[in-house]
């Protein structure tokens, strides 16, 4: 696995040379990448059809070759997880359980075998449904998590029989590539390839007329954007564009006793996951209890790099994402909202925000209608069990949510009024490889995850013969 590049100029370079990858927690270049040219991937999408068509051929040998690339990850993750807390931030401990999903998330498609279905409808015929590939799938992936969304975009199209043409972040490329080189040493040549590069690369990645299937994870509007170059090729897509999950605390729920789960559901990689809490709604009479018990835990966080060991959360990835945050926590606090915790920047090199948690947030706040993606959580009061139903179904988002109580009856109850994909009761984030991950409202399309990630990077064949020789 080769070492990334030193970043050794600085400033912009022509298209088809390298750009620089910043250390979050400094703000300042460390390597580079190639910064690969649109038209390169004529030739990238023509290699991995031609690679398609020996891998779909031999279910038992993708079954071999993908549990030899989970332990193959495995046995690199103390070359990954410090690579990929370098560039994207996080505390190494999560690096590390990153690199462990995306074994466990190889290891869980390699068993998955396509099943064919018969079909019974009375006629003298025998129907049987059997599953063929789709051909090269498109993996746009997100800073975030990169190598453990990465694995949820490959592993079951690999699985399905399908090739990979994968591209990261130009925040979070360098892990990637080396997860790239990790997988050749036990996957077909170009099966799997990883591209790095600006826009418009991941642009015409998604229009590309070569790519039958389109996965994405990001933003609503770029999002959008994917499905319309998607369309002109009518390749099929799966979109996953983020969230904006509620919390809802019950009457009966011991505050102190759901405290560090609440708090690390929100601000576990510096708040900036999909899935994570990004409002909490709090009974009124507990409404002070629940801020202070939430404020408490943000003041004692640990704050810092990813690679010291003592850091419980790392900066924001990116210079545009902190200006987000801070523009949304102004916003609040200038409404008149109180921060009962942080607030602001930390005032040191790199791209640093304080654990902040808001109170007396007015609800049409930006903060609370919109996803800040950031570690900031406004907690809102309210007076009646509907009020915060409405509330937290009030979004054009629908990815999870959570309820919070003792009586786990009650709770289930109301978590099943929750409009979203994902509802936990007394925990929040929490998802298993078998389970589907999906949304409703703006917050995607497609169910990746489970047996229903396999079966959206297959398509059904559907085979009729007579019951009898018919001559």
């Amino acid at each position: 696995m080769g070492t990334p590049r030193t970043a050794a100029r600085r400033g912009p370079r022509p298209r088809g040379e390298h750009f620089a990858v910043l250390d979050p927690a400094t703000g300042e270049a460390f390597a580079e990448a190639p910064d690969q040219r649109p038209e390169e991937l004529d030739a990238v999408v023509a290699r991995a059809h031609e690679a398609w068509r020996g891998w779909r051929t031999d279910a038992t040998a993708r079954t071999a070759a993908l549990r030899a690339a989970a332990d193959a990850v495995q046995r690199a993750g103390d070359d990954l997880a410090p690579l990929l807390t370098r560039e994207q931030g996080k505390p190494l401990a999560e690096s590390y359980a990153e690199v462990a999903r995306v074994a466990a998330r190889l290891r869980y498609f390699a068993e998955l075998v396509p099943e064919p279905q018969p079909i019974t409808d009375g006629r003298p015929v025998r129907s049987e449904v059997r599953w063929r590939s789709l051909g090269p799938v498109a993996g746009i992936v997100p800073w975030n998590f990169p190598l453990q969304l990465a694995s949820a975009k490959f592993a079951p199209a690999l699985a399905a029989g399908n090739t990979v043409v994968l591209k990261p972040s130009p925040y979070t490329p360098l892990a990637t590539r080396a997860l790239g080189s990790v997988l050749a040493g036990a996957l077909p040549r170009d099966v799997l390839t990883v591209v790095t590069g600006r826009e418009p690369l991941g642009a015409r990645l998604a229009a590309h007329p070569g790519i039958a299937h389109v996965t994405f994870t990001g933003s609503v509007a770029t999002g959008r954007a994917v499905a319309r170059g998607a369309a002109a090729s009518l390749a099929r897509v799966t979109l996953e564009l983020g969230g904006n999950d509620a919390a809802i605390l019950l009457e009966d729920v011991e505050v102190e006793r759901v405290a560090d789960r609440l708090f690390w559901a929100a601000f576990r990689n510096c708040g900036q996951v999909c899935m994570a809490v990004k409002r909490v709604y709090a009974p009124a009479r507990l409404y002070s209890q629940v801020v202070e018990a939430l404020a408490y835990r943000a003041r004692n966080t640990v704050v810092g790099a990813g690679l010291d060991p003592d850091t419980r959360m790392g900066p924001v990835n990116n210079a545009t994402q902190l200006d987000r945050v801070e523009r949304y926590t102004t916003t609040a606090l200038t409404a008149g909202a109180r921060a009962a915790a942080g607030g602001q920047r930390l005032a040191r090199s790199g791209h640093f925000f304080a654990p902040t948690i808001l109170a007396d947030v007015p609800p049409d706040s930006p903060v609370v209608t919109e996803e800040q993606f950031g570690p900031v959580l406004p907690v809102l009061p309210y007076t009646s069990l509907d009020e915060a139903v409405a509330a937290a179904n009030g979004t054009d988002y629908g990815l999870g949510g959570s309820v919070w109580g003792t009586d786990l009856d009650r709770a289930e109850a109301v978590a099943d009024r929750l409009e979203c994909g994902t509802a936990w009761v007394n925990h929040h984030g929490e998802l298993s490889l078998a389970q589907p991950f999906a949304g409703t409202k703006e917050s995607g399309v497609g169910v990746p995850g489970g047996p229903w990630g396999l079966y959206g990077n297959l398509r059904p064949f559907v085979i009729h013969r007579p019951t009898e020789a018919t001559g």
